[in-house]
């Protein structure tokens, strides 16, 4: 069921992320007098197909839903009517066939900027931003951040919740700062700004960037009492259920739910005798947590979370949204800044100075739709817009096959006055395939080992 759930989502994401991409093909194309034989969603078979005549554009839904495509009257890729020859893409003036093939990334950016807004006016409920203890040895630690510090903005950018401070800092950071100022309150809302220093290593890779970093949420000690039960989880076998107070484990008391935590994840595959009280009464229960792999260890998990008190949830979360006016310079800066960030990280990959492993293939991105989509309208929507921005830069990268590569080529041709040879376009688009080709493989290599 939750293969499918993901499945449906990544389906739907992509399928949005797509079309909006091919539109942007499409749109331009009919505006400059282009004529558009077919406007495709997926590849391969096609599922459903709806043209009003033999002239029209025919609109197509095919079974692979990995991309799509827009064919235009074009004499390079097969025989063209009399009647049809004003209307090619390849008579077309240079500006012509530069805005069409430009207008597919534009329209993912466009999109990206719409989702980012919409996010913004909506709102969202965040943790706040309240440092819980700080480690030594860490970058919070040498710049001076203690346990309670509550971040308010990340060089001037306000930062309202937890997941904005995250993103702000490692986002500056992947962009090559070195100093980064944040400014914080402590208990008697004494304002400060303490300075954050980086090196060049610690840009190379976002998950170690974040242990070197040392910042963690303040988390509260609380009660071990279940909350949430996951289906087909090892809690619900055990029968476990929301309000159930966990009294001991292995004769062992249990005092806050964080040595629960523990407690659990130093037993995969180990069943566990548990004394709970439910509704007053304390009853015996056997628990066998069930085993995955985290970071090259194996852990414990059951499948179920805390159960947290309302007046302490309403105490450490915040509200954040702007007016529709407020948010369209922001979500244009926040499209820029991730734009930003993307490019400068796939050159830093591309000249050894940033892991490979920051890729992530289809499959990293289905569990990244499934997830965002569990957690909300808002965090699908942020999900669709960074997706859309990687997609646009993507497609902008000078590599042959790429939307970037067919500008190349108008570049070269508006410099000398004449197309680029088929020949030479040909060569360089298998060089452009092969790359890609690689990317992808190496992509699904990634995928395949976080998975196992």
């Amino acid at each position: 069921m939750e293969t499918l759930h993901t499945l449906f989502y990544f389906i739907v994401a992509v399928g949005i992320l797509v079309a909006f991409h091919e539109f942007g093909h499409f749109w331009v194309a009919r505006k400059v007098g282009v004529k558009v034989l077919r406007f495709s969603i997926g590849f391969g078979k096609v599922l459903w197909s709806k043209q009003k005549n033999t002239q029209s554009t025919e609109y197509v839904l095919s079974a692979i839903p990995l991309g799509g495509y827009v064919k235009m009257v074009d004499e390079r890729e097969g025989p063209v009517t009399s009647e049809d020859l004003p209307f090619s893409f390849n008579r077309q003036p240079l500006w012509a066939r530069t805005a069409i093939v430009a207008a597919g990334p534009v329209f993912n950016l466009i999109l990206a900027v719409a989702l980012f807004w919409s996010v913004l006016v909506i709102g969202e409920s965040g943790i706040k931003p309240i440092l819980g203890k700080v480690e030594q040895g860490t970058l919070a630690a040498a710049a001076g951040f203690v346990e309670g510090d509550e971040i308010i903005s990340v060089n001037d950018k306000p930062t309202p919740t937890w997941t904005q401070t995250l993103t702000t800092l490692i986002g500056a950071a992947l962009e090559g700062e070195q100093e980064i100022n944040v400014a914080v309150k402590n208990h008697d809302d004494l304002q400060t700004v303490k300075i954050l220093k980086f090196s060049e290593q610690d840009a190379e890779n976002p998950e170690v960037l974040y242990q070197r970093l040392g910042f963690k949420a303040w988390a509260p000690q609380l009660k071990p009492t279940i909350g949430q039960v996951l289906p087909d989880s090892a809690a619900q076998s055990a029968g476990l259920k929301q309000g159930d107070l966990i009294v001991s484990a292995d004769n062992v008391v249990i005092q806050d739910w964080q040595q629960w935590v523990d407690y659990v994840k130093a037993h995969p595959d180990m069943p566990i005798n548990l004394l709970i009280e439910r509704d007053g009464v304390r009853l015996p229960l056997s628990i066998t947590p069930k085993a995955i792999q985290v970071e090259q260890k194996t852990e414990g998990k059951i499948g179920a979370s805390v159960q947290v008190p309302e007046d302490l949830i309403k105490s450490i979360t915040v509200e954040y949204a702007l007016s529709p006016l407020e948010a369209l310079p922001v979500a244009f800066e926040t499209t820029y800044d991730y734009a930003l960030t993307t490019l400068k990280m796939m050159g830093k990959m591309l000249v050894g100075r940033a892991s490979v492993e920051n890729l992530s293939g289809p499959i990293s991105i289905a569990q990244y739709a499934g997830q965002s989509a569990n957690m909300g309208l808002v965090p699908f929507l942020k999900f669709m817009a960074l997706v859309s921005v990687s997609l646009g830069v993507l497609n902008l990268l000078p590599v042959p096959v790429l939307d970037g590569g067919h500008l190349l080529f108008f570049a070269i041709e508006g410099i000398k006055g004449s197309p680029v040879s088929e020949k030479i376009q040909l060569f360089f688009q298998q060089i452009g395939i092969a790359l890609l080709v690689s990317l992808m493989v190496l992509a699904m290599f990634l995928d395949v080992q976080r998975l196992f």
